[in-house]
């Protein structure tokens, strides 16, 4: 199963693989407060071959991410610390997701107090020793620590996307990452997972559902800056859909970001340069109000021409209603353009500008 992704992820510009539950301790692993010693950081279940999916993975031009989910038990994780890093140094592993589900061991201990601050810096001094970058789910808000140590390079610490799934309360509403960008995201990278195409989440979750348009999806590959994006929907979502383009295209290193247009908790308009090749991406993003914006495409250098490929809301396109109605077009713009862009409610607008 493994392999198929990586086939996937290499047939589509995808540079990396995360596989979570390969390590054994999974079948006890939340919902009990003796949960220290369960989970073990080097040891695969027999049916993952852990060598051999990395070497395949190597060969097909794909890193494989470690996954470090701790369920809390500190001390455990502690105490693996050494040998856990150690191996991903061994295999050749650069990056690695980590997880604090569940309240934190030992009792009285908070994610936001100082025992944990402490833990999560020798988590990352440790990762850095060992040349591995950190992706942290469940962590402490970003304090700008990632200047010292560019290794902390993206993090949860929000409602990510993964609430729609399982939210009682309906999930993020539309208006979520509009607010999102104004705040949370002043503090540093986040790791939101976006691009989901499978909006209402059939058949898997019928009473959950993603609360955006499919076009608001693809713009949040702009709208939310990260150094490591995610593709989170299933590949058989993805696979001969014409908007996947855009994923297969979008930067995730910037050489410069502009923020064009945005109101609190209304709507944002990004654009960004994508390092050493000269093409520009764009997203907006509305709230539950459609809205009509006109981009002025005066960020892109005088002189070049370039070929803009517009994923928007198709007409009759709606969060709830109508979420994965779109519409694909190309034009020629330059840097004296013009576009207007018509948002659905909830919905948004991705561009690629290619470089002629």
């Amino acid at each position: 199963n493994t392999k198929q992704y990586i086939d996937f992820a290499a047939q589509n510009n995808i540079g990396g693989v995360l596989v979570e539950g390969w390590n054994t301790g999974w079948e006890n692993w939340i919902g009990s407060a003796e949960r220290e010693g369960i989970f073990d950081f080097v040891t695969p279940y027999p049916d993952y071959d852990i060598k051999e999916l990395v070497k395949y993975a190597k060969e097909k031009g794909v890193e494989i991410i470690m996954h470090h989910e701790t369920s809390s038990a500190t001390t455990t994780y502690d105490q693996q610390l050494d040998t856990a890093y150690a191996l991903m140094k061994d295999l050749g592993l650069g990056a690695v997701k980590t997880g604090y589900v569940g309240t934190i061991i030992p009792k009285g201990e908070y994610h936001h107090g100082q025992y944990m601050v402490n833990h999560y810096f020798r988590v990352l001094q440790k990762a850095a020793e060992n040349k591995v970058a950190v992706n942290s789910h469940e962590p402490i808000m970003a304090t700008g620590l990632r200047r010292t140590y560019p290794n902390d390079f993206s993090r949860e610490g929000l409602r990510g996307q993964e609430f729609n799934a399982w939210a009682t309360d309906g999930g993020n509403p539309p208006h979520h990452i509009s607010r999102v960008a104004f705040t949370r995201m002043l503090a540093g990278p986040i790791d939101f997972t976006p691009g989901i195409f499978d909006i209402k989440l059939k058949p898997y979750k019928p009473n959950n559902q993603v609360n955006t348009t499919l076009a608001h999806q693809l713009a949040l590959y702009v709208v939310i800056y990260s150094p490591l994006q995610m593709a989170a929907d299933l590949p058989q979502n993805y696979e001969g859909h014409p908007a996947f383009q855009f994923i297969r295209d979008v930067g995730v290193d910037w050489e410069q970001s502009i923020v064009l247009d945005g109101e609190i908790s209304e709507f944002v308009v990004i654009a960004r340069e994508e390092r050493n090749t000269g093409n520009w991406f764009l997203g907006a993003i509305t709230n539950e109000d459609s809205r009509s914006i006109t981009v002025k495409t005066d960020f892109l250098p005088e002189g070049k021409e370039f070929i803009a490929n517009i994923y928007s809301d198709a007409p009759n396109a709606h969060w709830n209603d109508n979420p994965t109605a779109y519409e694909i077009q190309s034009i020629d713009v330059n840097h004296a353009s013009e576009i207007t862009l018509n948002l659905a409610p909830g919905g948004g607008a991705a561009i690629s500008f290619m470089a002629k």
